[in-house]
């Protein structure tokens, strides 16, 4: 059964790390994907293929863009997203940390030094249904913002912002290990 929201529903966030897919170039441009379609989150969350369309389409027209925020936080954008769109693999985005700004500083030196490797989406549900295994198929997502975060979601997924495997591989066995504590807390 799909549910279709209505009314007013809170913001909620995905997280994703980044895949070796994001690239940081010329000191400030990122791009990488927010979102893989058909990849299920910690949080049992599936995105489906289109599920962003309308919601690009609707910011589009009213001259809007999604929002660059730093951990979701609305009193800190650190930057602009030039690019954001769909396409066979997921939410795909491109954008600059703002120098200019405190916290696209101290965001630009931490993805830098490979301490942050985290994309997450800030956004409202507004068709969705559950699934066997008690997965939720998301099929139109309002997109709101596009953060870069500490702790992504899906744990395959990670900021390769030159970094070793080494340290990759590090960073993948502590988002499992926080994944684990947050599941026997819950």
């Amino acid at each position: 059964m799909i549910h279709k929201t209505s009314g007013f529903s809170p913001l909620e966030t995905k997280f994703r790390g980044f895949d070796g897919e994001l690239a940081l170039k010329d000191e400030t441009e990122i791009a990488g994907y927010a979102s893989i379609f058909g990849a299920a989150d910690h949080g049992g969350d599936v995105v489906q293929p289109g599920a962003y369309g309308a919601s690009l389409a609707s910011l589009a027209k009213a001259g809007r863009g999604v929002k660059m925020l730093w951990q979701h936080d609305p009193s800190r954008p650190i930057g602009v997203w030039d690019e954001v769109r769909e396409d066979k693999r997921g939410l795909f985005v491109r954008g600059r940390l703002l120098p200019e700004v405190q916290a696209g500083r101290e965001a630009l030196a931490l993805l830098k030094a490979g301490a942050i490797d985290g994309l997450s989406i800030g956004y409202r549900t507004v068709r969705s249904e559950k699934a066997a295994g008690g997965k939720r198929l998301l099929h139109e997502i309002e997109l709101w913002e596009v953060s870069l975060v500490t702790f992504p979601m899906l744990s395959d997924a990670r900021v390769q912002a030159e970094i070793s495997e080494e340290e990759a591989d590090l960073a993948r066995t502590l988002t499992d290990a926080f994944r684990e504590a947050r599941e026997l807390l819950a």
